[in-house]
C-alpha cells in the first residue's frame, strides 16, 4: 500500500512537471485567488481595530440649562450610573469646560479676548456618557430627551464618530462584499484552468493508461496521479502566496501605522498565521482537487 501510494505521488509530480507552462498557469491563478482571500481576512482585522477604535471614542454629551444646580446633576449622574447599559458618567462642571476651552484655543488670540468681553462664563455643564456598545447610545439619547431629566437638559450632543462608524461599517460590507464576489470568480477560474490541466494530462498520458489498464491497474491507481497533480498545484500556490505575503505584510506593516495607529498589521499577520496557513492551504487544495477530480470523472472512465 504505502509503495502504491510513493508511485500515484510520484506519477503525479512527474505529470505536473512535464506541463510546465500549463502549471504554470494553474498556480498563478490560484495564487491569485488565495491572494484576495489572505487580504480580505487581514481587511477584516483592520477593520475591526478602527470601529472598535472609534467605538471607544464615541459617547453622549448632556448639556445642562444654567440655572441647573450642581446637586442635580451629580444627582442624575447617581441615577445613569446606575444604569446597566451605561459604562461611564464623567461630569464636567461650568468652571472646568471653561478651563478646557481655554486650554483648547489658547493660540486663538482673538477667540479669548472676544470670551474675556463677554464677561461670563456662557458655558455650560455637562455630563459625558460612554455605553458599553455603540447600538446602545440611540436609545440612551432618547431617553435622555424624552425622560424623567429633560426639565434640567438643555441639549442632547450625541457624538460625531457615530456616522463615521456607520460609513465604515456600510465601506466594510461593501469591500467585503466585493472581495467574496471576485474570490468566487478567481476560483471558479482557478477551477476551470486546473480542469483543463487535468485534462490534457489525461490525453498525454492516454497510452500509458491504457497499458495500466491491461495489466489491471486499479482505478486509484490510474486516477491518483493526477489528483496528486491537484494537491500539488494547490501547495505550490500556497507555499507562495505565503511567501509574497510575509514579505508583502513586513514592508507595508509600518506605513499602515501611519493611516491606522496602534494597529500592528505584521503583529495581526503573525498571531493569525497558522489560521491563515490554514485557509490558503484549503483554499488552494480544496480548487486543486476539485477540480481534478471533476476532470477525472468526466474524461478518465476506468
Amino acid at each position: 500500500m504505502l509503495v502504491a501510494l510513493k508511485r500515484i505521488i510520484h506519477s503525479g509530480w512527474l505529470s505536473f512537471r512535464r506541463q510546465t507552462a500549463l502549471s504554470f498557469a494553474t498556480v498563478s491563478i490560484m495564487m491569485m485567488a488565495i491572494f484576495l482571500i489572505t487580504s480580505l481576512f487581514l481587511l477584516q482585522g483592520m477593520t475591526k481595530f478602527l470601529i472598535a477604535d472609534l467605538q471607544d471614542k464615541v459617547d453622549i454629551s448632556v448639556y445642562f440649562k444654567k440655572d441647573s444646580s450642581e446637586e442635580d446633576i451629580l444627582r442624575v449622574k447617581a441615577e445613569l450610573s446606575e444604569n446597566p447599559e451605561i459604562k461611564n458618567v464623567a461630569y464636567v462642571s461650568r468652571e472646568e469646560a471653561l478651563e478646557k476651552f481655554i486650554e483648547r484655543h489658547k493660540e486663538d488670540q482673538i477667540l479669548i479676548e472676544s470670551l474675556a468681553e463677554v464677561g461670563e462664563n456662557p458655558l455650560l455643564a455637562s455630563l459625558n456618557i460612554k455605553a458599553w456598545q455603540a447600538s446602545q447610545y440611540t436609545a440612551i439619547s432618547i431617553f435622555l430627551e424624552k425622560g424623567p431629566y429633560q426639565e434640567l437638559i438643555e441639549k442632547v450632543d450625541y457624538y460625531r464618530n457615530k456616522e463615521v462608524i456607520g460609513r465604515i461599517f456600510e465601506i466594510s460590507s461593501n469591500i467585503n462584499l466585493a472581495g467574496i464576489i471576485f474570490s468566487l470568480i478567481l476560483g471558479f477560474i482557478a477551477i476551470v484552468v486546473a480542469f483543463n490541466t487535468t485534462r490534457l494530462a489525461i490525453y498525454n498520458s492516454r497510452e500509458e493508461i491504457s497499458i495500466m489498464r491491461l495489466v489491471g491497474a486499479s482505478s486509484w491507481f490510474v486516477r491518483g496521479p493526477f489528483i496528486v497533480q491537484g494537491v500539488i498545484v494547490g501547495v505550490i500556490a500556497t507555499l507562495l502566496t505565503v511567501l509574497v505575503f510575509t514579505i508583502g505584510v513586513f514592508f507595508f506593516s509600518s506605513r499602515i501605522d501611519l493611516f491606522i495607529p496602534g494597529f500592528s498589521l505584521f503583529g495581526y499577520f503573525k498571531a493569525h498565521f497558522f489560521t491563515l496557513l490554514f485557509i490558503q492551504l484549503a483554499t488552494g487544495v480544496g480548487l486543486g482537487v476539485i477540480s481534478s477530480w471533476i476532470a477525472v470523472r468526466k474524461y478518465l472512465k476506468v
